[in-house]
């Protein structure tokens, strides 16, 4: 993607065939009836619901919360900022709106704004129609098409967001006062589909005054031309609540504009926070729930921790990013050994407090205890993972079978196979394994690695980590 736009593709949105009329006599014979953006999205929206489909397909944990005021939004016509601290889904959702357009619409073959056939708005649009009638061709734009999206940088013009003088068309020989000179901005462009505008306090605010026209008058007006576009556009745009007084600000005038303001949050349950993972996590390896769970518990910890900046946050993409650092130290481990199947295993967590503290804001005086804050959540994640799935069973035998045999040895280089041949052979491995439903040798491996870490935490048995990286129950 883009750093600073986005438009979504048709390899994101199941394409069908769009309807066959070329004319716009042809679209007045077909009964094709033109709707606002507004209205199109409401009617399709209501329909969605009407029929018990999901209008929000990979949205998790706003179910309750802020779905209901997003469609309330909607359905009433307004414009929306959604705010929230950063990786809460804010683009996701925005990003999900194109499915509530028309797969198919009808536009003016070749406008550059993209009018609908019965409403022309540029000049030279308004004669064409005039001069061939019935006759005007007309093309017809995917859904995908008609989402534009912008990341607010401080460096953006209003000539990016409205437009500007375009000194190639003056050149050709056009009048400097001729509209048809104006190169039209990312607004303009979006007419009759949604603009999605990301960061908007990073907007200077002299770039923001240039949208108060297109919020509440919907047109543009470009330098001192006298051109008004009546556009139809819905404007989103996205925030987090700390840049109202931090890093920029909405104006005043722009935010009264704005017919919504909807609060996002994190996922509010344990099994939101796992289906995040598995929805989005790119896994290069086998990971069993239990871990992602863990992750999920470890995460939570972390954004409720008084030495993290709550202010910051901490992104659903920290868990991501923790449970693809996992997958990858499994892979890592398969390779070198030789490993059949890669599958992530307990030890491999060790590997996530060390690569990604930097994706975490400490508050000031926490320096040099960052590694310390995040092993100790680790460990007390893991300790609810062993009570969540392995509390109740009886783990005496195998305590004992650990105090009177040989050490077990685990590491970023001992296979899973290796790790199962130096575990005591006594009946609870094999309730253990049953608990948290592990088939094969990996996962096998990763759950009495769970146990094991669960007696250690407990203090009913020991643990080392020598030079090698290789860690010892014992």
């Amino acid at each position: 993607m883009p750093e600073e736009t986005f438009t979504a593709t048709t390899s994101q949105i199941t394409e069908t065939r769009h309807p066959a009329a070329r004319t716009v006599g042809e679209l007045r014979a077909s009964g094709h009836v033109q709707r606002s953006i507004r209205d199109e999205i409401r009617n399709n929206l209501l329909t969605a619901l009407r029929e018990g489909r999901d209008p929000w397909p990979g949205i998790v944990g706003f179910e309750s919360t802020v779905i209901p005021q997003l469609e309330r939004a909607l359905i009433a016509g307004h414009d929306v900022v959604m705010l929230g601290e950063r990786g809460q889904g804010k683009t996701r959702v925005l990003r999900t709106l194109v499915g509530l357009l028309d797969e198919w619409t009808p536009v003016i073959a070749g406008s550059e704004l993209g009018e609908h056939p019965y409403e022309p708005i540029t000049p030279a649009s308004i004669r064409r129609a005039a001069d061939l009638l019935d006759e005007l061709p007309i093309e017809w734009r995917h859904r995908s098409e008609r989402y534009s999206e912008k990341l607010a940088t401080p460096d953006t013009s209003v000539a990016d967001l409205v437009g500007d003088i375009d000194p190639m068309k003056v050149a050709e020989g056009r009048s400097l006062g001729d509209p048809e000179t104006i190169h039209f901005g990312l607004i303009p462009r979006a007419h009759r589909g949604i603009v999605a505008i990301n960061e908007l306090p990073d907007l200077a605010e002299r770039i923001q005054v240039s949208m108060l026209n297109v919020m509440e008058e919907r047109d543009i007006q470009v330098r001192g031309y006298s051109l008004r576009l009546p556009l139809d556009v819905l404007v989103m745009a996205s925030a987090n609540p700390e840049d109202y007084t931090n890093r920029g600000r909405i104006i005043t005038p722009l935010k009264d504009r704005f017919g919504a303001e909807i609060r996002t949050h994190y996922p509010l349950e344990l099994d939101d926070e796992v289906s995040v993972i598995e929805q989005e996590a790119d896994l290069t390896a086998t990971v069993p729930e239990v871990i992602e769970e863990i992750i999920a518990r470890f995460t939570r910890y972390a954004r409720d921790h008084p030495s993290i900046d709550r202010r910051s946050g901490v992104s659903a993409r920290f868990s991501i990013a923790a449970a693809e650092t996992v997958a990858a130290a499994a892979l890592h481990r398969a390779t070198v050994t030789g490993e059949e199947t890669a599958v992530a295993r307990i030890v491999d967590l060790e590997s996530v407090v060390e690569v990604l503290r930097g994706k975490i804001e400490f508050e000031s005086g926490e320096e040099g205890r960052e590694l310390e804050i995040l092993e100790h959540l680790m460990r007390k994640s893991t300790a609810d993972a062993v009570r969540a799935h392995l509390g109740g069973v009886d783990m005496a035998a195998l305590v004992t079978a650990l105090e009177e045999g040989e050490p077990v040895v685990t590491g970023d280089r001992v296979t899973a196979a290796d790790f199962l041949a130096s575990i005591p052979d006594v009946p609870v491995v094999d309730e253990i394994a049953a608990r948290l439903g592990a088939d094969s040798e990996g996962e096998r491996a990763n759950a009495v690695e769970l146990a094991l870490e669960g007696l250690y935490l407990a203090r009913r048995i020991g643990k080392e980590a020598d030079e090698t990286g290789q860690t010892v129950y014992g």
